[in-house]
């Protein structure tokens, strides 16, 4: 009997053993590398997908004789927002509040510091009369707003008065404009001949909408498991890896319009970007799921979005243009902001 008992410990001994050697959980190390790869996959998907689906979009808009301030102001405005939209939204939706605001509001700063920042030490950025007049003003005061709002948590009925607030900042900016037809440029309307034809540009939109969701799930995915391996705040994380990751075809686009000397559209499409993160992005997210936040979102973080944007503002103002020396400024004050977010 002991001895059929040992054979038997034994033989699950090296079943064991064998399940152990097939089914053998990842070390920490490869697990961080899997999620790491899992987030790099993701930003290549939102990059490339956010891009077609704005391309998408904008020729379908432009097939079906919509005005050229609507896709410009509009139609790109929410396209290049697309990525920080989903990831806020998939983060929201699975109670990750920390990273669905830390997205927001990290991303907002990445575009005023990092991403103007880059694009001024290429080439000095113009300021157009309408983006003083309407966009510049409209987005500080949305960032104001919404770092008021981040104090305590931003609950449901605040999330719906940043939605209401920006149908009324959308208003603003488009009446006025209305009577301006210059504020999308001839060179960025899609040539009759060039357009391709209804249908395949309903597959490039749709196609481009179900990668960036992909990509917004592979992300959050990806950035709260690098967070639980390796003990990391969500906040941090949600204001660092995530918030530069979806903030890099704002960058990757400022840069080719500095390095091609077409600058005199980065400021106002930053401007609307972060005018959609702070009111349309945030609000849904608190409509979804209502964020109680880490400190560093409610203090740190919040005071630094105001302080970019105040910073490029008077720059904007006293210019009327960002120049080399602004940008590296606005570079050195992003580098300098990251350790206090650790």
């Amino acid at each position: 009997m002991s001895g059929s008992g040992k054979a038997t410990d034994g033989q699950s001994g090296l079943d064991a053993r064998g399940v152990g050697r097939l089914d053998r959980p990842l070390c920490q190390d490869q697990r961080v590398v899997l999620f790491v790869a899992a987030m790099l996959v993701g930003l290549v998907l939102l990059a490339l997908a956010s891009d077609q689906f704005v391309a998408g979009c904008s020729r379908l808009a432009s097939s079906f004789a919509v005005p050229p301030l609507l896709i410009g102001v509009v139609v790109i405005g929410f396209g290049t927002s697309l990525p920080e939209l989903l990831v806020s939204v998939v983060a929201a939706s699975q109670g990750l509040t920390d990273i669905a605001m830390g997205n927001v509001v990290g991303s907002t700063v990445a575009n005023l510091t990092l991403v103007v920042g880059a694009a001024a030490l290429l080439a000095p950025l113009v300021v157009r009369g309408s983006t003083l007049r309407r966009e510049a003003p409209i987005s500080m005061a949305g960032i104001v707003l919404l770092a008021i709002m981040l104090q305590g948590g931003v609950s449901r009925i605040e999330g719906l008065i940043l939605v209401v607030a920006m149908a009324l900042a959308l208003t603003l900016i488009l009446v006025p404009a209305s009577r301006s037809p210059t504020l999308v440029d001839d060179d960025e309307a899609e040539e009759p001949g060039a357009r391709p034809g209804r249908l395949l540009e309903v597959g490039r939109t749709l196609l481009g909408l179900v990668g960036t969701l992909a990509g917004a799930q592979l992300l959050v995915w990806g950035a709260t498991s690098v967070a639980g391996e390796l003990e990391l705040n969500e906040g941090f994380v949600g204001l660092t890896l995530v918030a530069l990751g979806t903030s890099l075809p704002e960058l990757f686009t400022a840069i080719q319009a500095a390095r091609r000397n077409a600058v005199d559209l980065i400021l106002g499409n930053v401007l609307g970007s972060n005018l959609f993160n702070v009111l349309a992005i945030a609000g849904i997210a608190a409509l979804i799921e209502p964020a109680v936040l880490d400190e560093r979102i409610t203090q740190i973080a919040a005071g630094a979005m105001v302080v970019s944007g105040l910073a490029v503002f008077v720059m904007m103002r006293t210019g009327p243009r960002v120049v080399r020396w602004e940008g590296v400024i606005l570079l050195v004050g992003y580098a300098t902001l990251l350790p206090f977010l650790a």
